[in-house]
């Protein structure tokens, strides 16, 4: 059992379980009842996105240094309470269940979610690489 980190409307993996899109925003265009059956996700949870106004700083960001920017604002919004505790409960699950977290982006490298695999990692979580 795993936690995988994936780019939201891919195919997904063979025992990949629940898919959790930690995005701000639903996908546009595409009616709710088909999130899950065209691979975006399964349970929309934005408490893991980065708020609209980190999200513009990511956006933005053409230096390597506006991007650890973006991180530095991101890592401190997951470190409130309740983003915390959120990502307490994903790593204490990833020993239990498979299942995958993501995001819209193309390039897991320019994305929060590659600072999502780095905090839940410090957190003990098991991620499929």
């Amino acid at each position: 059992m795993a936690i995988r980190i994936v780019r939201l409307g891919t195919e997904r993996a063979s025992g990949e379980g629940l898919r959790i899109g930690t995005v701000r925003r639903p996908p546009r265009g595409v009616p709710k009842s088909e999130f899950a059956s065209q691979n975006w996700y399964d349970v929309w949870y934005p408490n893991l996105a980065p708020s609209v106004e980190t999200m513009k700083t990511a956006q933005a960001a053409e230096t390597p240094a506006q991007w650890a920017a973006f991180g530095r604002k991101f890592k401190a919004e997951m470190a409130e309470p309740d983003a915390s505790r959120s990502l307490d409960l994903l790593a204490a699950l990833s020993h239990q269940s498979a299942f995958s977290i993501g995001c819209y982006c193309e390039d897991e490298s320019h994305c929060h979610r590659s600072f999502l695999r780095e905090l839940l990692k410090a957190r003990g979580a098991e991620i499929v690489a």
